[in-house]
């Protein structure tokens, strides 16, 4: 048969999760035929068809999360010219297909990754791998109960229902989508940047009510990205290299309940304020629709967390490689404060630097925030 394998479906996404699918196995299906919908940590992507045909083999079930270049489904053998993976409009993509005789069976694809069957979770009897089989449960994620360690037949039975786990945890959640990538890259930062954080308040009690906040602070990183250029940077641990930007491109940092986005405001020094603003709304809405462009999910070169419109004053925000900067904004609160030499109520804005020490110095990191309080103040 001819299988097909998943796509990259986006500058070089390690895997993707079934959402839905839209056909099963016997269909007959047409060229660009849509046949699944994947979500990948960026976006949902419907995947077309590569050939005219019928299906009779599906690999992976909905939820179930297959590694880019594994089988996602297999079709009845024709003579069909292997094509490469093209991007076609709407973000659909097209794999290649790749002749073979051998179909993978059950017990080789875990995942959408083929193991060896030698692989085995330890202290687990045949009869309850069985049974945990016939369950559908995951035994990596159960706490087992039995004799030196042994999982038994009540911890899977247990696990199926959903139930409570032994010592009062529920039965484990496994992260997807865009949870699931948050969780890999903050990883990998904590592995790979060495972070600094200082902090410091903008008083912004001399500014107009009016003012457009979250425009202002972008407008404040280009300003601090101007007078000191190497908080603007990516930098490569292993090789030792820094690349300065001229353009400022801004990650801003997107809350929802899927997890965290961060679409990337391009070219942000060159946009007027009412520019910004468009931006900053044609983001949120592609995001919550789930509709963001890939491409603009990638090639910030700083970023700004402005966690402050739900709470907080102070934190330590997470620096994603390559890049050597983020700001993060708490909540702006009035207090009494010693302003020219008088006592008075203020309105302070909290901020908080986080920044690679292998890329940048102290203080390079103090001039730039110097210039952020600068601008946000209005001075």
């Amino acid at each position: 048969m001819n299988i097909f394998n998943l796509p990259d479906l986006g500058e070089g996404l390690a895997d993707a999760e079934i959402r839905e699918w839209y056909v099963k196995e016997g269909d007959t299906v047409k060229v660009d035929q849509p046949l699944v919908s994947m979500e990948t940590a960026k976006a949902v992507v419907d995947v077309p068809s590569p050939q005219a045909g019928r299906i009779i083999k599906l690999y992976g079930t909905v939820n179930q999360i297959i590694k880019t270049g594994a089988p996602l489904i297999g079709f009845e053998s024709e003579s069909v010219q292997s094509s490469p993976i093209v991007k076609k409009a709407g973000g659909s993509v097209v794999g290649a297909l790749e002749e073979s005789e051998h179909s993978l069976n059950e017990d080789e694809v875990v995942v959408g990754v083929a193991v060896p069957a030698a692989v085995k979770t330890p202290r687990v009897l045949p009869a309850i791998r069985a049974l945990a089989k016939q369950l559908h449960v995951d035994l990596e994620m159960i706490i087992p109960t039995g004799p030196q360690g042994q999982i038994t037949a009540e911890d899977v039975q247990r696990a199926s229902q959903g139930g409570k786990q032994h010592m009062g945890e529920s039965q484990m959640e496994e992260l997807r989508g865009v949870r699931r990538a948050m969780a890999q890259i903050m990883a990998q930062s904590h592995s790979e940047v060495t972070p600094v954080t200082i902090v410091e308040d903008a008083d912004l009690t001399d500014l107009s009510a009016d003012i457009d906040m979250t425009v202002h602070l972008l407008q404040a990183v280009v300003a601090g990205v101007k007078a000191e250029p190497a908080l603007n940077a990516w930098f490569d641990g292993k090789s030792l290299k820094r690349r300065v930007f001229s353009e400022v491109h801004i990650g801003l940092a997107v809350d929802t309940p899927e997890g965290l986005f961060v679409p990337v405001i391009k070219g942000a020094e060159a946009l007027s304020a009412s520019k910004l603003r468009a931006k900053v709304n044609a983001f949120k809405k592609e995001v919550t629709s789930r509709t963001v462009a890939p491409i603009d999910l990638h090639g910030a070169t700083i970023s700004l967390s402005n966690f402050g419109t739900i709470t907080g004053r102070y934190a330590s925000p997470i620096i994603v490689p390559p890049a050597v900067a983020i700001l993060g904004c708490g909540r702006a609160r009035e207090v009494p404060a010693v302003h020219k030499g008088k006592v008075a109520i203020r309105r302070i804005l909290p901020l908080s630097l986080t920044f690679d020490h292998r890329a940048a110095t102290g203080g390079e990191a103090a001039r730039f925030l110097a210039a952020v309080i600068q601008y946000l103040e209005g001075l």
